[in-house]
């Protein structure tokens, strides 16, 4: 099998991780505040960990091979974070979507329904999480490719619950809920077509690619995730999810090495 159909059916499966997080909303099952806390702090442990052990480590040990110089492949690794971080925000201020604690952001809606404003919301977050693991694939190293998709799935069972156990308090039905969250995923594949490709083409594309990837990924731990799960006073358990994610994934990192 190619390593673009590699990469596009591993987004494919992490991003098919967000239905399977989704599925107790069929069954009436509901999350504490305190639950969907800690997990979504796991989910941005398991990101903190994939984006330093997994895209940027990898990215500077592909910058030096490829620019022949340290110095070189650090500069890259900097210019490829801001990148990633830039490009999130401004997709942030410019496309228009909603939160459901924080409210609305980005341009004027006009009559665009909330329903949508919330899943551009998520597919912000998603799209760079599918480039991640196309990223992963595209320059060749399957291993890391398995980790990153393995830890961006686990990562996405929790999100996944959230996002339907939110639409539920909103008044959505059971099935309505679980199909949205399940589509939010599915943007996931469509980043990691497109990361495998871009990095797939040229070796110089790779350095810059992988950490790209991570910046944009830490811009969302930090301007949406942590401060969600530290928004009704459960930091402490939600900083033990994220501990957990972050050693979860070193491990994983490790071990599939």
């Amino acid at each position: 099998m190619s390593i673009i159909a590699l990469g596009l059916l591993a987004s494919l499966a992490a991003g098919l991780m967000t239905a399977f997080g989704a599925l107790p909303v069929l069954f009436g099952k509901h999350i504490s505040r305190r639950g969907s806390d800690m997990m979504l702090g796991f989910a941005a442990g398991v990101m903190i960990s994939a984006s330093f052990f997994s895209l940027i480590l990898p990215g500077i040990e592909a910058g030096q091979e490829v620019y022949g110089s340290v110095t070189a492949a650090a500069f890259a690794a900097g210019f490829g974070i801001v990148l990633g971080a830039a490009l999130v925000a401004w997709l942030n201020a410019t496309l228009p979507h909603e939160h459901f604690i924080v409210g609305p952001e980005g341009a004027d809606p006009g009559a665009l329904p909330k329903i949508w404003l919330f899943v551009i919301a998520i597919t912000i977050h998603n799209f760079p999480e599918g480039m991640a693991v196309g990223i992963g694939f595209g320059g060749g190293d399957v291993t890391n490719g398995i980790a990153l998709a393995t830890g961006i799935g686990l990562q996405n069972a929790p999100e996944g619950l959230a996002v339907a156990v939110a639409l539920r308090g909103q008044g959505y039905s059971a099935g309505r809920a679980f199909w949205i969250a399940t589509l939010t995923g599915l943007v996931e594949p469509v980043g990691g077509l497109l990361g495998v490709s871009l990095v797939h083409v040229s070796v110089y594309v790779l350095p810059i690619g992988l950490t790209f990837a991570a910046g944009a990924m830490m811009y969302i731990i930090s301007h949406e995730i942590i401060p969600e799960t530290h928004r009704h006073g459960h930091q402490n358990r939600a900083t033990t999810g994220l501990i957990f994610g972050l050693v979860l994934m070193l491990l994983l990192d490790v071990i599939l090495a």
